[in-house]
């Protein structure tokens, strides 16, 4: 890509964004500039951001995350919302790796407002994980075989097999290392499966606890390309037993996705729900103007 095209890149992007090579800034955007309140020229000007920029105490956490993600490692972020609906006026999502940089981004996120200013009115804890329902290397073998007609150990088998593996590959990383769309709308509950008379989820066979996640996900795919879904587990963390996080760029697609699926059996029969909660994405450099009362557009 071209010098311009690169800064036509990063200024279509609505997160702040910067693209460096050896320290040096290839292209960036105003929305970084904002957050630094730095002029963008300068940003872009400086032969080294980081040591001009960054505190010399922060550093080495910036330089080691710069790394990490150059390796693919996932690295801790967080994304702010302002809460629509009034259960509350702001909203943080919090990713790390482990328990200890979470904790310190929570009370980081403290020290960034007066003492007094934030009362927590909810919170969700939960890890990413692989579905013990998610399909394996055999089932799509035999979906070779029995569906598509496909002899094992054929190259046109062998090809497919190939497709369907990776695939799966694919998909189990993004469950593990999730990287959400950062879209404008996120949506947010809990939930349980029932444990209740007849419908009690959890005295259920595997096999057809698998065969109802199985059409269950099928709803879900429905959405693609209108709403990201992340589900995480909790199950000994929290009160719930998983977190569902919607990302969409409308919220109808969020009703409308949670309103398909209360039809589905998995959740028409064995489905428990929390507390909704819905909020718009807002650039950290936006956070004072939404608190002093003012949505920026």
């Amino acid at each position: 890509m071209t010098a311009g095209e690169l800064q036509a890149f990063v200024d279509s992007l609505p997160i702040a964004a910067m693209i460096m090579r050896d320290r040096r800034v290839l292209a960036c955007n105003g929305h970084l500039a904002d957050l630094a309140a730095v002029p963008l020229e300068e940003l872009i000007a400086a032969e080294d951001p980081i040591q001009r920029f960054v505190a010399p105490e922060d550093q080495p956490v910036v330089l080691g995350r710069i790394a990490a993600r150059a390796r693919g490692e996932l690295v801790p972020a967080e994304l702010d919302y302002a809460g629509i609906g009034g259960k509350a006026d702001l909203g943080f999502i919090l990713y790390a790796a482990e328990l200890g940089p979470l904790a310190q981004m929570h009370r980081d996120i403290e020290r960034c407002f007066a003492p007094g200013t934030l009362e927590k009115v909810y919170s969700f804890l939960s890890v990413t994980e692989l579905s013990e329902y998610g399909t394996t290397d055999e089932d799509n073998r035999q979906h070779l075989i029995q569906q598509e007609k496909l002899q094992p150990d054929t190259e046109p088998f062998n090809k497919r097999l190939a497709e369907l593996t990776k695939r799966k590959q694919d998909y189990e990383k993004y469950r593990l290392y999730p990287e959400m769309p950062d879209w404008e709308v996120m949506g947010f509950y809990p939930m349980n499966k029932r444990r209740q008379g007849q419908d009690n989820w959890y005295m259920l066979d595997f096999a057809a606890r698998k065969k109802l996640m199985s059409g269950h996900a099928r709803v879900g795919r429905k959405f693609a390309g209108r709403v990201s879904q992340l589900i995480t587990g909790s199950t000994g963390l929290d009160d719930w037993e998983w977190g569902v996080t919607l990302m969409a760029h409308q919220v109808d697609a969020l009703k409308q996705i949670v309103y398909e699926m209360r039809f589905d059996p998995a959740s028409a029969l064995y489905a428990l729900f929390g507390a909704f909660y819905v909020g718009i994405r807002l650039q950290p450099s936006d956070l004072g103007a939404w608190l002093s009362g003012t949505l920026p557009a």
